[in-house]
């Protein structure tokens, strides 16, 4: 079979060729009057293996001018070897899969089956390009029972992870619409596909296999009159992808956290409180971790010096310590290398009393977060006000928030928090009771599953008999994941012995988050009906 030239090539339809799925028109099998041993392989191809690859094609596209050349498939496995990949039984190959990569920022969605492919010949594929293209799929019809074109699939999802690649994109002819053309537009019918009203014979199957629409194109297949000259481009993206590696001091996908478990004791002086809390950062440090989280109102002993019948009084002069504490903490980051969440403390300012959490980085820098809601008793007694600020916090580990105790039982602080990215949730709390305890826990856990996230919670113990409102600590840290196969079977991480003085350190895998998010069992976070309900911030950012 000679080459075809530029001018009467005809191209064949990206992953075009077959489904695994039956259709309105199955396939016949031939019946064989002795079963088969199956030995299936999967490898990649080879230049032998073209009377294969002719055989399949010409069954598969007896319609679509047939196979390619051999002329075109030397060059598909010369300029890209990896991406030619095959599945054989007893040395025959009987389904394959053709793939180039592509700077897909250069030709758009605005591009043809033919430019994109260089003419069947890939003279487009760019080794130095961001996304898998995909130009070619198909089963032999003795093999479509078989369920060969998913492994194909994974294999293509396998080698854009492995080749660290944005994306895999496909266009898609949907060969079901020419017989609804004239009662819906094509918007309309992958519409329906979408929702299993209707099922095409290929649209169905890719989106089976975690595609996604993209876009609708025509004149991608100019005579594909089955589709009516329509297309679909579509696409997966890889979820590990790394825009550009980085040899040292790179983003880490498992992230160590602590949490202090503080006890409360008679403190007599900012030095004695600091020489408190160096020791805790340097226990965690000397595990390398990353970030440490500190309780709710940890430097409450220090308030006992005050006049206690005036509770206001004696919260806003502990407000005075605040500063020098937050740039003694943030000193300890640097030094022991470990971004340092400081519980929180009063803060006032411009005549009035908030109660903020200091998040000192590790490269010096630090942020503050005030807690939103106030209780009924930190008005009655302090009277503290709510912030009016919400963010996500940039660490070299990734991205965090961090919400005050009675800020994570209300849950649309949290979800807002996720939709920038929160990956991890720092919870400082103080309780005094058992009850107020499992509020704030209970709450949290609800926010790691609905969030698809983790949540860090740490309080005080002990107890403090000269600090009015401080008296008694309860308190049990905790770290809380999502509900899911690749977390721990009760979606708690580690917990703390219950009001004993003590840390955790817990190791978070930031790919499970991902991997969840994209195929875990429920997908609390991308199933949302945003066409029903929105949350929306009208703070100050």
């Amino acid at each position: 079979m000679t080459a075809p030239t530029v001018s009467n090539f005809q191209p064949r339809p990206l992953d075009f060729a077959m489904t695994d799925q039956t259709s309105e028109h199955p396939v016949q099998h031939r019946t064989l009057e002795h079963p088969v041993q199956h030995r299936l392989k999967l490898r990649n191809l080879r230049l032998s293996d073209y009377g294969d690859v002719e055989e399949i094609m010409e069954a598969v596209y007896p319609s679509l001018d047939g196979a390619w050349s051999r002329e075109q498939f030397a060059s598909q496995i010369a300029r890209f070897p990896e991406g030619q990949i095959c599945i054989e039984d007893n040395g025959k190959v009987v389904a394959a899969t053709i793939s180039l990569i592509v700077d897909y920022g250069r030709h758009g969605d605005r591009h043809t089956y033919n430019q994109i492919i260089g003419d069947g010949y890939l003279t487009t594929h760019d080794p130095n390009g961001d996304t898998l293209y995909g130009v070619d799929i198909f089963v032999h019809p003795d093999y479509r029972d078989m369920r060969l074109g998913r492994r194909l699939y994974d294999a293509r999802k396998e080698l854009c992870e492995k080749l660290n690649l944005r994306a895999i994109i496909v266009g898609g002819r949907i060969p079901g619409y020419g017989k609804y053309a004239h009662a819906m537009t094509p918007q309309q019918y992958v519409e329906q596909v979408r929702a299993k009203e209707l099922v095409d014979p290929i649209l169905t199957f890719q989106l089976a296999n975690d595609f996604h629409v993209r876009k609708i194109v025509t004149g991608y297949l100019p005579d594909d009159t089955e589709s009516q000259a329509y297309a679909v481009l579509l696409e997966w993206l890889n979820i590990y992808y790394e825009e550009k590696e980085v040899l040292i001091g790179g983003r880490k996908s498992v992230v160590r956290v602590g949490a202090v478990q503080w006890q409360m004791r008679q403190t007599v002086s900012l030095d004695d409180m600091l020489q408190q809390v160096e020791y805790f950062v340097d226990a965690v440090a000397g595990y390398k971790t990353d970030i440490v989280l500190f309780p709710e109102f940890f430097n409450g002993p220090l308030m006992a010096q005050f006049n206690q019948r005036n509770t206001a009084e004696a919260v806003r002069q502990l407000a005075e310590y605040t500063e020098p504490l937050r740039e003694a903490i943030s000193q300890l980051a640097v030094a022991y290398n470990v971004n340092i969440i400081a519980g929180s403390m009063p803060e006032y300012g411009s005549g009035a009393l908030y109660n903020a959490t200091y998040l000192c980085r590790r490269d010096g820098t630090w942020d503050k977060q005030s807690k939103l809601h106030i209780t009924p008793d930190e008005r009655s007694y302090w009277g503290l006000q709510g912030g009016d600020s919400l963010r996500v916090f940039e660490l070299d580990v990734g991205k965090i928030g961090i919400l005050i105790c009675y800020d994570v039982e209300f849950p649309e602080l949290p979800r807002l928090l996720a939709d920038q990215g929160m990956q991890i949730l720092f919870v400082p709390f103080w309780t005094d009771t058992k009850n107020a305890y499992l509020r704030v826990r209970r709450c949290a856990q609800a926010r790691a599953i609905e969030n698809e996230c983790y949540v860090v919670i740490s309080g005080s113990v002990g107890n403090l008999p000269r600090v009015e409102n401080m008296d008694m600590q309860y308190s049990q840290a905790a770290v809380f994941t999502p509900s899911d196969f690749a977390f721990p079977h009760d979606a708690i991480a580690a917990e703390a012995t219950p009001n004993t003085e003590m840390t955790l350190i817990v190791d978070l895998d930031l790919d499970n988050l991902k991997e969840m998010r994209m195929h875990g069992s429920v997908r609390n976070f991308r199933d949302r009906r945003l066409d029903l309900y929105k949350i929306a911030w009208t703070g100050r950012s």
